[in-house]
């Protein structure tokens, strides 16, 4: 993908903020459907926390493989644009709304937010905020709740991971990934599978028994030598053929995840080749050979079963748990890397390449790096934005 980087641009302002006593915020807004150039740090007027609401101060923010797939119109019922992207955020509460009891202003929190969550201020309904711990940073906080609530789901509420299983996982060195690394800990001699890229296996070997690069290996193959009889648990975010490959590796009784659909993500704007692809590639699973087999397949998407299922209540239960783990020191999030709000561009290609370890965070009170210092950073390659939202792209689709 090659690209040019151009001169920032002042920060764009919404039709909504003509009036010149209109306190304003800024926002990292998706214009319209499509590639990193549709990713616009905007002026937005300040919100009002409603009732049962907080409004928090943001300080950072985290960025999930979902947000790529919402930009790019890879969801089912995508959100009408302009939009603010987003799901959760970490800062400090600036104003409550009516009937709030258990927030006060200047407490420090965590939140997950149905979009908006990129923001220098934000309102969110109480049920979905925590009390950060004493000593717990703001990059910590805004990398924790996606992805160890979704890990800790994933393992023990619909993995039922018990001592001594094994668990394979795919994308190994992303956020989710290192989650289960440290929540499988939790328990003993559990044995962990994962796929990564091979740059990646030094910095995971430590919690990892069995690292492949599913680029160059046919990591079936190689699970079927070390573990003839397979693995306990598949966590799958890829989906397409790593589906049937995931479910013909389970043992009996074994349980097969998917909790993403990373493979129809092939470039910078939605591809309808991948995205069919990759779901005509999985095979139809008869019940009859569930039965049969003894295996079971689920799904989980974190944001459905709390938005639009109402199960605040798991949320709610496993973050006070996962909160409970942190202060023990059982837990940390693996931060790969802070970006500026007008860094959104380069954030997002980054997490697209797999080029992270960890979580990559945003952060309104960060500032964007120089441009020579952007060229000289040979890790992640430079996105159509190269720190500037404003700027169209010169892209080479993938």
């Amino acid at each position: 993908m090659s690209t040019e980087a151009e001169s920032p641009e002042p920060v764009e302002k919404t039709e909504e903020n003509h009036l010149p006593d209109t306190k304003e915020m800024r926002s990292v807004v998706l214009t319209s459907v499509g590639g990193l150039n549709k990713m616009r740090v905007m002026k937005r007027p300040e919100p009002a926390p409603q009732e049962g609401e907080v409004m928090i101060r943001v300080k950072a923010c985290g960025l999930n493989f979902y947000d790529l797939m919402v930009r790019q119109g890879a969801v089912d019922n995508p959100p009408k644009t302009p939009i603010v992207l987003g799901f959760e955020c970490s800062g400090v509460i600036e104003a409550v709304g009516g009937s709030v009891t258990d927030f006060q202003v200047g407490s420090n929190v965590i939140a997950i937010t149905n979009y908006g969550a990129w923001s220098e201020l934000v309102t969110v309904p109480t049920k979905f905020c925590f009390h950060m711990p004493d000593g717990m940073s703001f990059e910590d906080a805004a990398a924790l709740p996606i992805s160890y609530t979704t890990a800790h789901i994933l393992l023990y509420e619909l993995g039922n991971l018990k001592k001594g299983k094994s668990v394979l996982v795919h994308s190994a060195g992303g956020a989710v990934g290192s989650a289960v690394a440290q929540l499988s800990k939790q328990l003993e001699n559990v044995t962990l599978f994962g796929t990564a890229s091979a740059h990646k296996h030094e910095a995971l070997k430590e919690n990892w028994q069995h690292l492949f690069d599913r680029e160059v290996q046919d990591y079936h193959q190689e699970v079927k030598k070390i573990s003839p009889e397979g693995v306990d648990i598949v966590l799958d975010c890829l989906c397409g053929e790593d589906t049937n490959k995931g479910y013909s590796l389970l043992k009996p009784m074994g349980k097969y995840i998917l909790f993403g659909s990373s493979n129809v993500v092939t470039g910078e704007t939605r591809s309808f080749f991948s995205f069919a692809k990759a779901w005509w590639q999985v095979d139809k699973i008869n019940p009859i050979k569930l039965y049969d087999e003894n295996k079971t397949v689920s799904g989980f998407m974190l944001q459905n079963l709390i938005f639009s299922q109402g199960r605040f209540d798991v949320l709610q239960d496993v973050m006070a748990e996962l909160i409970g783990l942190y202060k023990a020191g059982k837990i940390k999030p693996v931060i790969d890397s802070v970006f500026a709000f007008e860094e959104i561009g380069t954030a997002m290609q980054k997490l697209h390449d797999r080029q992270n370890i960890g979580k990559v965070l945003i952060s309104p009170l960060k500032e964007p790096q120089p441009k020579e210092e952007k060229s000289a950073e040979s890790a992640t390659p430079p996105s159509p934005n190269s720190g500037d939202t404003e700027n169209e792209s010169k892209e080479e689709q993938k």
